[in-house]
């Protein structure tokens, strides 16, 4: 009797750090990415090293931006944390799982699943309607049902303003919208992190100001981690935190 009182208690325990957010249970205590020592080297036309004994935590939640020159090793460095790039010395874990010297099938699989990516070009098809680029990644997963992809993005169209632009074709809505598409066709999946390259570079002042408010209010309200390479100072400045880099070695945290 004591010995499953105890295991009660202790699935109680576990149960009781595991927080519920977009479909995914994660630990509240892991870190949603952990570098240490990262050392990347190009080696044309000559030897070069752009990244020097990167390392840092992202905690869930937390907003970040990179910043620095252009030749820092900034849009490197998001490479690599997007494990688009394998080829460096030290270790990147996401989610509580160590990505480097992960297979490159396994890894194709943990990046659909675990990040999802918004460019400074949203990369719509064109021809598609806004909801069905949505649901694309969604749907190229094939872990739910194509209704249950349906309306967990027209919950996120709604939730980034765009609900009644869900039929029109891509190439029928504005600059901002577009990016507010791309931002919901990242968050689809559920991932564990948000990664932005010059997230709002392609738009005007109104625009990056919905943007950064949309990626405040999912940092927020529902815990999403967001990492984001940008020149802007100002959308810079009111993140949670700045990750500068300055000749290939970062000068603030």
């Amino acid at each position: 009797m004591v010995a499953k009182r105890l295991a009660k208690e202790e699935v109680s325990t576990i149960q009781s750090i595991y927080l519920h957010n977009f479909s995914t249970i994660k630990p509240l205590a892991m870190l949603a990415l952990s570098v240490q020592n990262i050392n990347k080297y190009f080696h044309q036309p000559v030897e070069f090293q752009v990244l020097k004994n990167i390392s840092f935590d992202i905690n869930p939640g937390e907003f970040v931006a990179i910043v620095g020159k252009s030749g820092s090793g900034k849009s490197t460095l998001l490479y690599l944390l997007s494990t688009m790039d394998t080829d460096y010395g030290g270790s990147i874990a996401i989610n509580g799982t160590r990505v480097t010297g992960m297979p490159q099938n396994k890894l194709a699989r943990f990046r659909n699943e675990q990040i999802g990516f918004v460019f400074q070009f949203h990369f719509l098809l064109p021809e598609f309607s806004v909801l069905d680029n949505v649901m694309l990644p969604a749907l190229k997963r094939k872990k739910k049902s194509r209704p249950e992809i349906e309306h967990e993005a027209m919950a996120l169209l709604d939730l980034l303003g765009i609900k009644g632009h869900e039929r029109k074709k891509a190439s029928r809505i504005s600059g901002g919208q577009q990016q507010r598409v791309a931002i919901a066709r990242a968050l689809i999946n559920g991932p564990a992190i948000i990664m932005g390259d010059e997230p709002t570079g392609n738009l005007d002042s109104k625009n990056t100001e919905i943007v950064f408010d949309i990626f405040r209010q999912l940092a927020a309200e529902r815990g999403q981690t967001i990492i984001a390479v940008t020149h802007d100072d100002a959308f810079a400045a009111n993140c949670d935190r700045i990750i500068e880099l300055s000749d290939g070695e970062m000068i603030l945290s």
